[in-house]
């Protein structure tokens, strides 16, 4: 069964990215009884390969994911662990 919300922070992701690679897994349940958990914000970890990333440091690359995501933040998404790296580093 798919996650609506998985569903949608991919679809922000493809939109905003254009990754090669993009893994993402729902998290939500490593945390429950997390006082983040009782906002119904789930968390995640995310691994995103795209070519915007090429010579961008670590808290760019973050900020562009962010970006696509800002407004799923702090109510769908209540934590996102980021691993993003360039096509060229793989």
């Amino acid at each position: 069964m798919n996650d609506p919300r998985l569903d949608k922070i991919r679809d922000r992701l493809l939109a905003h990215l254009g990754p090669a690679e993009i893994a993402l897994e729902d998290e939500s349940a490593l945390h429950a009884g997390h006082a983040g958990a009782a906002s119904g914000g789930g968390h995640y970890r995310l691994r995103i390969t795209s070519a915007k990333f090429a010579g961008l440091n670590l808290v760019t690359r973050h900020r562009l994911v962010y970006d696509a995501v800002h407004d799923m933040m702090h109510k769908e998404i209540h934590a996102l662990a980021i691993t993003a790296v360039a096509p060229s580093e793989l």
